[in-house]
């Protein structure tokens, strides 16, 4: 046995790390993966459509399971094993039926392991005081690895390698839980997780929250859809746009790198107001954005429209959903977050076709909208949460 040990804090930011790298390579390039293998363009969206919606569905069964048997870190390494093993689908014939398999199981077996993993690193925060936003952030610097990486393999001669490499990020994965420990329930928590004790699930006013705080990540769904689109058609070079992707997701770095100081002065909330007033001014601006400079200025903000608008609303869920069922809460957010955001590329998708500028304006508005609805709320969540 290995005398040396590295701390929990570097294990858990190594899960995060190997997971998302695995995400960053199929998120962007699969579907061109998918292209290679001959498939149309609608076959490739009939694939990801139907496992993007039985991935939203599977986020909190699954984690809800997994909170039932107490085996959180046992979920995640089965979730992962099973996942890599449908993707390993791919290297067998059956054309659009294997390949569809292969696909949408391995999206519906990745839809806990965030969930899980969120809720896994908020018990380590509780029990050690290590920086959960300081752990996540290894999760957003592996997925930016993987999107530098991830063109390179998606050649025709190289395309199977990239299929390899996810499946290697999730074996990855799995090794790694497997050497974080069980987390442990101080009295007080083990008290609030007795399986008889109230959860705010059954509550009137967990929902109305629960959908304001997706609201916040749906407000992307512009950007996410169409913003390559959108400034390839202002003739931006594609390798500026890989760069300007590439300054947002170090913008949230940089916030994650500092958000354990900021949230000793700040609740939650104010989290939330500061990404809904970053993302009005994102999304109200993103048209008039003509020079290479202003767009770069714009990404940064990225940092507080997704990145504190995550750190809130994980936090708020942390102190609303006793730790038994941690990992059902942040299913549920998932699950919020992907039903709002599915919503918002259908409306964002034929409001670009009469105007480009449109759905960013929108955005503008779903921020607003996000913000005004939590002002209203946080009075609520503050005496749920005991901040106030």
């Amino acid at each position: 046995m290995s005398h040396i040990s590295f701390p929990i804090g570097a294990r858990v930011s190594a899960l995060f790390a190997c997971h998302f790298f695995g995400f960053g390579l199929f998120l962007p390039f699969f579907p061109v993966v998918l292209g290679l293998k001959g498939l149309s363009p609608v076959e490739i969206g009939l694939i990801l459509g139907i496992g993007t919606i039985s991935r939203i569905g599977a986020s909190p069964i699954l984690s809800n399971l997994s909170d039932r048997s107490g085996q959180r870190r046992f979920s995640v390494m089965i979730y992962s094993l099973v996942g890599a093993g449908f993707l390993a689908l791919f290297f067998l014939p059956g054309g659009l039926v294997m390949l569809g398999v292969a696909v949408i199981g391995f999206m519906v077996m990745n839809a806990p392991i965030v969930p899980l993993s969120d809720a896994y690193a908020l018990d380590v925060q509780r029990n050690t005081g290590a920086d959960y936003a300081r752990m996540r952030l290894w999760g957003s610097a592996g997925f930016v690895v993987a999107t530098l990486a991830g063109g390179a393999l998606t050649s025709e001669g190289s395309a199977w390698l990239l299929v390899v490499a996810i499946c290697g990020a999730s074996l990855a994965t799995c090794a790694v839980v497997m050497s974080l420990p069980r987390q442990r329930r101080d009295e007080h928590a083990a008290q609030a997780d007795r399986e008889d004790a109230p959860t705010p699930f059954r509550t009137v006013w967990f929902w109305p929250v629960l959908i304001v705080l997706g609201l916040f990540q749906a407000s992307h769904a512009a950007f996410y859809g169409f913003g390559t689109l959108y400034w390839q058609a202002k003739n931006v070079p594609d390798l500026a746009i890989g760069g300007l992707w590439a300054i947002g997701v170090v913008a949230e770095i940089g916030l994650f790198a500092i958000a354990g100081k900021l949230a000793q002065r700040f609740d939650p909330p104010v989290f939330l107001f500061a990404a809904g007033a970053a993302a009005v001014v994102r999304w109200g601006l993103f048209p008039f954005a003509e020079t290479l400079e202003t767009m770069a200025a714009l990404q940064l903000l990225h940092g507080l429209s997704f990145g504190a608008a995550h750190l809130g609303a994980v936090a708020i869920l942390a102190k609303v959903v006793p730790s038994r069922w941690a990992g059902t809460g942040q299913g549920l957010l998932a699950t919020s977050v992907g039903i709002q955001m599915a919503i918002g590329l259908s409306v964002c998708g034929a409001l670009y076709d009469l105007n480009p500028d449109w759905p960013f304006y929108l955005m503008a508005l779903v921020a607003l909208a996000g913000t005004l609805f939590m002002l209203a709320l946080t009075p609520l969540v503050r005496r749920r949460t005991e901040f106030g």
